[in-house]
């Protein structure tokens, strides 16, 4: 498929794990992609299996708002406008309340959820003007608990109800907000959690897909919700979890 061509799409995060996925998936289908992450080495590893004239690479900060305006006006400059803002970036810092620190708290909000919100208050000017759609990434841990990612949860939460009152904010003015809720997903940021055989035990009992997710399955589900295909889709926060949201929490008998 070619839902994309001639459309420019930013993806922040974009150097590994789903943000990559992403990025791929969009230049695949025929799209310009900015590519957005702290660490240029990894960004410019993914441009190199993709199409350099349809590509750009743009070193972001997500936690600062100068930074993500500048992303956005470098995009416009780049190829001409913006269609589709993708916000991915993010990190997990564990830890209840007790055990997480100050700092830990501190960068899941300002990663996690303030990165999301100066995201779409960055490119919505250029949206509304073509008509664009915002997909965030947010988590099922945003939809519901998990024990011991106090930071997370909270900041994930605030990624669903902020797509949400996007949503109705800008639904009429043509400007569609969704996100994507992942469960377990095969990235460098859960290499530790895959290599647990007792954790990954109990993951197995949860998901009656009986695996992780791999980022192209997310990447997917992204360009779906960006996509003309979902014209009438808006402020859902749709899980892509292999089926883990469908148990109500009971064990398996």
């Amino acid at each position: 498929m070619r839902r994309f061509n001639g459309k420019t799409v930013i993806v922040t995060g974009a150097g590994s794990g789903i943000g990559r996925g992403i990025a791929e998936r969009f230049a695949e289908e025929g799209a310009n992609v900015t590519l957005a992450g702290r660490t240029r080495a990894k960004l410019d590893a993914v441009v190199q299996r993709l199409e350099p004239a349809r590509t750009f690479v743009q070193p972001c900060d997500v936690a600062r708002f100068d930074q993500v305006q500048h992303l956005v006006d470098a995009t416009v400059r780049r190829f001409g406008g913006l269609d589709v803002m993708v916000n991915n970036a993010g990190v997990a810092p564990e830890g209840s309340a007790t055990e997480a620190s100050l700092d830990d708290w501190q960068e899941a909000l300002d990663v996690d959820l303030s990165g999301t919100f100066y995201g779409c208050k960055a490119a919505l000017p250029h949206l509304l003007e073509g008509h664009g759609c915002i997909v965030n990434v947010a988590s099922v841990s945003g939809l519901g608990a998990d024990w011991a990612l106090t930071p997370y949860n909270a900041a994930k939460g605030g990624v669903v109800n902020l797509t949400r009152a996007l949503a109705l904010d800008y639904g009429r003015q043509g400007v569609r907000v969704n996100s994507v809720c992942p469960s377990l997903t095969r990235t460098a940021m859960t290499e530790d959690m895959l290599a647990d055989p007792a954790l990954m035990a109990r993951f197995m009992e949860r998901l009656p897909l009986g695996r992780p997710a791999e980022p192209a399955d997310i990447a997917g589900v992204v360009a779906f919700l960006a996509s003309a295909d979902a014209v009438f889709v808006n402020g859902v926060n749709l899980p892509v979890d292999g089926g883990l949201t469908a148990s109500n929490g009971q064990p398996r008998m």
